[in-house]
């Protein structure tokens, strides 16, 4: 199979260098945007709009609004500047003839003259409510991304702090915590997972099922966040879909490194638009070919319309659809019992949801409806195709939250805001006596059907009185299928401002809760007597503006765990070991939360992370640097003190690329990480638990490489790149297993050097 995909990735190269499709006479492109005030979402007129290193500008109207004509087709820059506001510079902006660009800024008023001094923070913006800990990648930086698979779940494993728990899987672990504490939202909507092949219980997959084309930003923060976010420990992942098209209907064909798909949007009437986009794996064409002896096949929908209802008020629908299924193929024994050691799952899962956004004086209003519809069917058979574990479930949520901006004078905001979610959940679970590799026999048969009521509320006051900057916030979590149903959490960070803002100092302290998952509540009725999870937070850093284009930041954290559910029957189990990977049998279906669980365990992580960041800018080229050192440990019920299964003690991330000029670009990624723990094996198969993550798998590394080609026509566009991953073929070890038809322990590898290919025409 790679032999073939190398053939047609070296013709595709063969056709990349000796193309003449290009037109000598190249349309000229169009940007047009909108800047407002971040703080009250007022549009802002009379903004400086500059595309840096031209000529060409304009200047926004009294609605905020502008727009640039007769631009070549490129790569650029776009620069917002008023008086009394801190510039924001938009990096990566592509200028495409058959589709306009769309820039939204917002911008912040700013206590103080910047003088003689050039160096600003001009390319580099963070969300008011969280100075810390915080990246924002543009869909271009997460499309360009080597290895990335144009996942923006993926894209996230190059930012410090993130760990891979597999090659292949979009599991994310954050400074140490575990797969379930992460939160992902989509245009202020709370997805549980946005994965194809999701984790019950968790927030990893394979793939993401966003589709990358219509978003227009995703920031990432891996600590300190604002009170606004609750019911997660560790990260926010936050979406922001871009509108479709308002000038005419376009289309889109993509053919991917694993999927192909078509994209459509247009105008609806002159105060709306719309976008809609389908895609189909081809995965189970690869898979047959190759000889798997399982084919995952999937689809994936997404789609947003909005409506102006004023000058004031916009209206924004938005609809998610994940469908997943996976085939067996026992036509042999040797599949036959790979098969055995699979748990499948075909799945469905279900976003809808309504925004309405009211601006008034000073301020602004969203309100936001939401259901959401997740369903599992877990399978895991033995050689005679008899069900060894059984799990059908659902989980139903509809939410209704209201959020409220408000200046209340020149630097300073006020902000709260309130949730409430009604959810249904049902579950079936069967797990025929179970043998661990520890010992333990678990045995369930049970079946749970319930409803619920999730709820929350927060205030947040930022202050800013020069040099220093203060975030103060209050949330408080309400969850009654535990036993204590309220959870408090107080949060604050201090910024200061040193040198005309050149270098900041930032201080964050707070506390975070997280309530059970709900797969955790259903094997055993004790397991509903289980309390908020807890993590207190300290983040101390500092960051330094080399460039306007340019940053370098250190950070250090420490994360104080408390209120961890632990296994009684398994007292080594804590479930912050839990999650990752696909699980199943070999994990003894611990990441379900099948045990008898209590809330005692406790856990410590720390590290520091240094990160350096140049932005695309007049100097074609840009990179990062990303150097992080974690521990993290945690104690279950035994009470003795253990490295976190997925605690991986270095990881190190060097990117970058060149454009060449407006129809080349070149990237590469290298990363370093040092082996997470596992336990290993007895002679016999067995485990111990003396040895209980006593063991590393070896260090990882690898380097990817891509090429991206642009071609301009007069009526369409073409997008075509080859996408190298792991290129000296390191084959990646993961966690060993033990073959019982053998009696031999395995090594677990990645499949080593992965070329692809991509193309996509716009129309």
């Amino acid at each position: 199979m790679n032999v073939k995909i190398i053939k047609i990735s070296l013709l595709l190269l063969f056709l990349f260098i000796h193309g003449k499709a290009q037109n000598l006479e190249v349309p000229k492109g169009v940007i047009s945007g909108i800047v407002v005030n971040a703080s009250t979402r007022e549009p802002l007129p009379g903004v400086n709009i500059t595309i840096v290193g031209t000529s060409l500008g304009a200047i926004t109207d009294v609605n905020g609004r502008f727009n640039i004509k007769d631009i070549n087709p490129g790569t650029y820059s776009i620069r917002a500047s008023l008086l009394g506001f801190s510039p924001v510079v938009k990096s990566d902006i592509i200028i495409n003839p058959v589709r306009p660009a769309t820039v939204e800024f917002e911008l912040s008023e700013t206590p103080f003259e910047f003088g003689e001094v050039n160096i600003t923070a001009e390319y580099f913006q963070k969300p008011p409510d969280v100075p810390v800990s915080t990246q924002v990648q543009s869909n271009e930086e997460i499309r360009r991304l080597p290895g990335g698979f144009e996942d923006v779940v993926r894209a996230i494993s190059i930012l410090p702090g993130v760990a891979q728990v597999q090659a292949g899987r979009n599991d994310l672990i954050v400074r140490g915590g575990a797969p379930s504490e992460n939160l992902y939202t989509v245009d202020n909507i709370e997805v549980p997972n946005i994965n194809h092949y999701g984790t019950q219980g968790a927030s990893g997959g394979p793939l993401s099922y966003i589709n990358l084309d219509f978003v227009n930003e995703a920031s990432f923060s891996s600590g300190g966040f604002g009170v606004k976010y609750g019911d997660r420990l560790s990260s926010v992942l936050s979406i922001d879909l871009r509108e479709g098209r308002s000038d005419r209907f376009g289309s889109k064909l993509t053919l991917s490194a694993t999927q192909f798909g078509l994209n459509f949007e247009g105008p609806a009437t002159d105060r709306g638009k719309y976008f809609f986009s389908a895609r189909r794996s081809y995965l189970d064409l690869i898979f047959r070919f190759a000889g798997f002896s399982f084919v995952p096949e999937y689809w994936d929908f997404l789609g947003k319309a909005e409506y102006n209802l004023s000058g004031s008020d916009q209206l924004s629908l938005i609809g998610l659809v994940a469908l997943d299924n996976v085939r067996l193929f026992n036509d042999t024994e040797e599949k036959k019992y790979d098969n055995s050691k699979i748990l499948y799952s075909d799945q469905i899962q279900i976003v809808g949801g309504i925004n309405w956004r009211h601006l008034f004086r000073s301020g602004y209003t969203n309100l936001t409806f939401s259901q959401i519809y997740s369903g599992w069917n877990y399978r895991q058979d033995d050689t005679l195709l008899q069900p060894i574990f059984k799990n059908d479930s659902y989980e139903f949520e509809t939410s209704l939250r209201g959020d409220i901006v408000y200046q209340v004078a020149h630097f300073s905001e006020i902000s709260f805001g309130i949730s409430g979610k009604l959810i249904r959940f049902k579950s079936d679970i069967l797990l025929k006596p179970f043998s661990t590799n520890f010992g333990q026999i678990i045995s369930i048969d049970t079946e749970y059907d319930t409803s619920a009521i999730k709820a929350g509320a927060y205030a947040q006051f930022v202050q800013t009185i020069h040099p220093f900057k203060f975030t103060f916030g209050l949330r408080g979590d309400y969850f009654n299928l535990i036993e204590n149903e309220f959870a408090v959490s107080p949060r604050v960070s201090i910024t200061w401002s040193l040198l005309d803002d050149i270098t900041r100092l930032i201080l964050s302290v707070g506390r975070y809760h997280q309530a059970p998952s709900y797969i955790w509540l259903v094997a055993n009725e004790a397991n509903r007597r289980l309390k908020h999870i807890g993590v207190n937070q300290y983040i101390l850093g500092i960051e330094h503006f080399i460039r306007s284009d340019t940053r370098v930041s250190l950070e250090g954290y420490f994360k104080d765990y408390f209120n961890y559910p632990v296994s009684i029957s398994r007292p080594y189990l804590i479930m912050a070991n839990t999650g990752a990977g696909f699980g199943g049998s070999r994990e003894g279906f611990a990441s379900f939360g099948l045990d008898p669980l209590l809330s005692k365990g406790s856990g410590k992580a720390y590290g520091a992370e240094l990160f350096l960041q140049k932005k695309l800018s007049e100097v074609p080229c840009y990179g990062i640097v990303s150097i992080s050192y974690n521990i993290s440990k945690f104690r279950a019920l035994d009470g003795v003190s253990r490295p976190n299964s997925f605690d991986q003690r270095w990881i190190i991330n060097l990117g970058g690329g060149y454009v060449l000029d407006e129809r080349w670009e070149f990237a590469t990624k290298f990363r370093f990480a040092t082996g997470r723990p596992y336990t290993p094996f007895n002679s016999d198969g067995s485990q111990s638990v003396e040895r209980y993550n006593s063991a590393r798998i070896p260090a990882s590394h690898s380097l990817d490489l891509r090429v991206d080609r642009r071609w301009i026509f007069r009526k369409w566009s073409l997008v075509t790149y080859i996408d190298i991953q792991n290129i000296y073929n390191n084959k990646i070890e993961d966690v060993p297993w033990f073959n019982e038809r053998t009696g031999q322990i395995e090594k677990s590898k990645s499949i080593g050097i992965l070329p692809s290919i991509g193309i996509s025409a716009e129309f």
